[in-house]
């Protein structure tokens, strides 16, 4: 009996932020499925290029530098993957900041609130703009057993079911991205477009590193995941893979949550 596996042959896929963390990874998985991947980095040269090489090269994965903090950033990104491969079936939108120094609201700099707003929100409505249109050109609306037109899948965070103290600029944007989830899977599904979010809990990344590794904070934060500790990228990126296979066919406006059971959210 043959295994099942989760493929994308020949399928082309964008990831935001995709140099390093959740996004690297993304990458990594995506190619191995059969996808050819353009992904985007803003200040880590070096290592999105050594991920490039180690996919496959410029005929199978495609590094772009680009910054994204407005909506036609978004456009623009979509606008050169498309330049790349020629089309585009999923769209993982894994960008962002989180400022790591506590930010009483009544001492929170303007400043910080539209830059974090900018990047993890703005960006991301150009970017979907522009993949939707883009999906809706290449072809016919798709029947049920034909697989969807496309794939979105938006990452958003524990921070944007709970909130989170001293960070309610990055909590305010996932929980909009949640939000945007819901909207666009009402609005897409009928186009053949299946949108859905992955929430993570803590992942050992660059930008969580500081924190987790801090004796302390880093102890409390696993005390209070249920699995002991905190997710590694690879956690996160499979079920992103899942979500833009024709395994994941009938689900659409789902948030999943990947949090080692820290927040339950029916």
């Amino acid at each position: 009996m043959a295994g099942v596996s989760l493929v994308m042959d020949e399928k082309v896929a964008l990831v935001t932020g995709g140099s390093r963390g959740i996004g690297a990874e993304t990458v990594r998985l995506f190619s191995a499925a059969g996808a050819r991947v353009v992904f985007s980095y803003r200040q880590a040269k070096e290592p999105a290029l050594a991920l490039m090489g180690e996919c496959g090269g410029p005929s199978r994965c495609m590094a772009i530098e680009q910054d994204l903090r407005c909506p036609a950033d978004g456009r623009a990104l979509v606008g050169a993957a498309v330049r790349v491969f020629g089309r585009l079936d999923a769209l993982v939108v894994n960008h962002g900041v989180w400022p790591a120094e506590d930010a009483p609201i009544e001492l929170m700099t303007e400043e910080q609130w539209r830059s974090t707003i900018a990047i993890n929100l703005d960006s991301v409505f150009g970017l979907v703009q522009a993949a939707v249109g883009q999906m809706q050109l290449q072809g016919p609306l798709r029947l049920a057993e034909d697989g969807p037109r496309g794939h979105i899948v938006l990452i958003s965070s524990t921070a944007g079911q709970r909130g989170e103290a001293l960070h309610a600029d990055y909590a305010v944007t996932k929980g909009a991205l949640i939000s945007l989830t819901k909207s666009l899977s009402s609005e897409l599904a009928p186009r053949g477009i299946l949108v859905n979010c992955v929430a993570p809990g803590w992942v050992a990344t660059d930008m969580s590193a500081g924190t987790l590794s801090d004796p302390m904070l880093g102890a409390k934060i696993r005390a209070g995941i249920p699995v002991g500790r905190e997710a590694k990228p690879r956690e996160i990126a499979g079920p992103v893979l899942f979500l833009c296979t024709r395994m994941a066919g009938f689900i659409s406006g789902e948030v999943l949550n990947v949090n080692g059971g820290a927040v339950l959210v029916g």
